[in-house]
Order: structure tokens, then sequence, then C-alpha cells
């Protein structure tokens, strides 16, 4: 074991989305949303749940700010709902949406809280889905205009900003599997998605570094290192073309300005996506950090299909969280120090990372979640060893600040280092968990195992 201590300007925060937590759906001229649409919508979500009144943090902010003080965070990493801004996500702005982030952001500023915002983590406008959705290239625009919108209200106050959260997962998750919003099956629609959202980023990033204000623009991807079954040449590049599947499809573009080789027959894919003359020059915009988020690894081995990726994914033998998702916190390390080699040691920040176990309050009101404490010291560990290693990683936020509403799993699983008891108005208590990670801060340093793998 070795121990690093972590820099003094490093940024330890928690993360939340906005469907996950604000609840308020309908309030102050907020349009509906995609994931409003989907939740609503029979047997789209477990127990028929809804993130209409979620943890209430549109109008319970203030005390939600003062927890993340008590805890020590140094930063909140928040989504804003598209919207909220524009209820038909484009056309008219509506300023009560507006008004509402600047309270947050205003609010975590005086106590020492950096705002660290996600322009889109998923809550689409439905007027948009209407029209096409991410599959519209019409969309462009709209997302530039959107950027461009929040950034000229908050960049006096906001310096550092995301873009997207997951591009993976709200385009192949919900134009391919169907299990996200707006719950679409088709292979067509899901490529030609992932090509336009990775368009409309770049187009983001343009209008925003236009507007003068930002030190930094980033956006946060879902990773998952990408491990091979066995020593085999078959295995080894099944997990090459999951890495670039899963890991860079939407990275590379944006930094290099290509896609990386995932699919057998790559020209295939690439027609599918309807990619236009001109569209390769417009991707390239390279990003001043990239986020990672990182729950656990995939083991892959080749499926022998020779079909799209050709990948199939084997459970592996760590411990499960409850969620059933395998805790291997070398996983964060071998991604971290991938993306350092393969993008030339950009600063990265991990944006999500995190576990659901379902510890509730004790009779003496304590909730004992020695689990997710265990957790976080054997992932942060890793992102310790990585940054003694060299990595440039600048910050981590947690998975979550509070229990939320947790998309299709509704309310069944609980992911915060606070709880939220949503059957008692939203009651919030500090998790054992969440006072480990408060000490961690303070101590500002880790013991890690550098052998692990």
């Amino acid at each position: 074991m070795k121990t690093v201590k972590f820099p003094a300007e490093f940024s330890w925060g928690t993360a939340t989305a906005s469907y996950q937590v604000e609840g308020a759906w309908d309030e102050d001229g907020k349009g509906e949303s995609i994931w409003d649409r989907f939740a609503h919508s029979e047997g789209r979500v477990l127990n028929g749940d809804t993130g209409d009144v979620a943890c209430d943090q549109y109008h319970r902010y203030a005390e939600d700010v003062a927890l993340m003080k008590e805890l020590g965070l140094r930063g909140y990493r928040f989504s804003i709902s598209w919207p909220r801004i524009f209820p038909e996500g484009k056309g008219k702005v509506n300023q009560a949406g507006l008004d509402y982030y600047g309270r947050l952001v205003d609010e975590l500023l005086a106590n020492g809280i950096t705002p660290f915002p996600t322009l889109y983590h998923w809550d689409l406008p439905q007027a948009l889905q209407d029209e096409g959705g991410w599959a519209d290239r019409g969309i462009i625009d709209h997302f530039a205009t959107y950027a461009r919108t929040c950034i000229d209200a908050l960049g006096d106050r906001v310096k550092r900003w995301m873009i997207l959260n997951e591009p993976f997962i709200f385009t192949f998750m919900s134009y391919l599997s169907g299990m996200a919003a707006p719950g679409i099956r088709d292979s067509g629609l899901a490529l030609r998605s992932s090509h336009i959202v990775n368009l409309a980023h770049a187009e983001a990033a343009r209008a925003m570094r236009a507007a003068g204000s930002a030190e930094a623009i980033g956006t946060a991807f879902s990773m998952a290192a990408s491990y091979p079954a066995s020593d085999s040449a078959a295995d080894r590049a099944a997990a090459e073309r999951h890495h670039a599947w899963n890991n860079d499809w939407f990275l590379r573009p944006m930094m290099k300005g290509e896609y990386p080789a995932a699919y057998l027959d790559q020209e295939r894919a690439i027609e599918r996506m309807e990619v236009q003359p001109g569209d390769l020059d417009r991707l390239r915009e390279p990003l001043d950090f990239v986020g990672i988020n990182l729950y656990s690894r995939a083991i892959c081995a080749d499926a022998g299909t020779r079909k799209n990726i050709d990948v199939r994914q084997i459970p592996g033998p760590g411990p499960r969280t409850d969620y059933n998702w395998e805790v291997w916190p070398a996983a964060i390390y071998q991604m971290i120090m991938r993306v350092t080699k393969e993008y030339g040691r950009p600063p990265i920040y991990i944006t999500e990372n995190g576990c659901s176990y379902k510890e509730r309050p004790g009779a003496d009101g304590r909730v004992r979640d020695d689990r997710r404490a265990a957790f976080y010291e054997g992932y942060i560990g890793q992102v310790g060893r990585a940054l003694a290693e060299g990595a440039d990683v600048r910050g981590y936020y947690a998975w979550s600040l509070m229990d939320n509403f947790e998309w299709a799993a509704g309310y069944s699983q609980r992911f915060g280092i606070i709880d939220c008891d949503f059957e008692h108005g939203q009651k919030r208590t500090i998790k054992d968990s969440g006072y480990w990670y408060r000490d961690l801060i303070a101590r500002g340093e880790i013991a890690y195992d550098e052998t692990l793998a």
C-alpha cells in the first residue's frame, strides 16, 4: 500500500441531474421533457415512479447547499433542464428557469462551493422529440442556441462547464435498446443520432467559446474499462472494439475529428449514420478537460456473430452492489491511464463514481452504509494512484449527493451519501459514507493498492 496526497486545489464534490432531483416538473413555465413523457407512460419505469417531485431540490436547494457545506464539498455538479429554459426547446426563453439556476449558483458561491453545471443530462424538451429529437439535424442549431443562452446568463459567475452527460447512454440506450427516454428501438436511428449528437456537441462548444467567459469546457463520458475475457487474440480484439464503441465513440470525434474503429463493418456503420460532406471537419472541437463517469468494468469476449461490434460481455468475479454492478476499483485507474495516454495527458475530472446500497436510517436515525464507504475508499484510492503516476486528475465528484430518481429503476436504488426519505417529505439524513467523505476531503490523502489490475 502507498499513500497519495491530493493537491490543495483538488475539486471534491458530488453530482446530481435535474430530472433526478429537482421535481417541480411543470412549475414556473417549464415545458414537458422526454423523461416526463416516458415516466408518465405505463410500464416504462419500475413501480410507476416519476420525477414529478423527486427530491424537491427546486424548492429546497438552500437546504441542500447547507448540507454540501457541512460535508466540506468544494464543488457541485448539477444539470440545467433544457425545457426549463426553452419550454419548446427553441423560441422564447423562460426567464423563470434562468432565474432558478441563477439563485442556485448564487447560493453555492455564497457558501464557498464552485458551481459545475452540465447543459444536457437527458431531459430533452418533448417538443423537439416530436420533431425527431437527436435523430433530426435541426437540433444542432437549437442546442447551440440553448448553450449560448445559458452561458450568457450565468457565465459571469460560472467558469467551468460540461456540455453533455453520457452521450453514449442517451443515444444507444434511448434509440437502440429503448431502456431510456424516448424509448425507441431502431438501430439506424441510434447510429444517426450518435453522429448528430457529435455534431451538436462540437457546435455547442464553439457557441460557448464565442461568449468568452468560460475558463474550461468539457463533457462527462460514460466509461467502463474494457478487459479481455482471455489472452486470446480474438478476445483482446473484442475488448478493443468495446472500448472504441463504449468509451471513445463520442470522445474521439471531439478531440481528433474522427470515429474510432468499433464496428466489424465500419464503412457500413458510417453509411448508416448519414455522414454528409464536411461533417468530419465540423466534429473536431477539442475539449479543455475530459469528464469520466465510471462505475464498473466490462469483461469482453468475441461473440462469434460477425455482426456489429461482435462483443459478448462476461460477468466478473468481484463483489456486487445492490444494483448488481461489479465492484472493481482498478477499473477507474485503468480508464484514467488510458485516456491520459491516448489523448496526451488532458485534464481529467471524475464526474461520476458511486454505488447503490439500500441501507436506511436505523432506530437511532443513523445510516450505517459501510459498504458504500468501502467502495469509495477503493475507487478513490485508485484515482489517487493514477494521480501519483502522472495523470492530471483535477477533481472527483461522487454520485450522488442524495438518493434520487434512478431513471427506469425509479426509487428502487439508492446512490446517495445523503438519505432522502421519499415517503415522508424528502427528509435528508447524512449517511456514514457522507461523513467518511467529509473526513477524506479534510484529510486530503488516501492509501491505495498499487498491485490491483
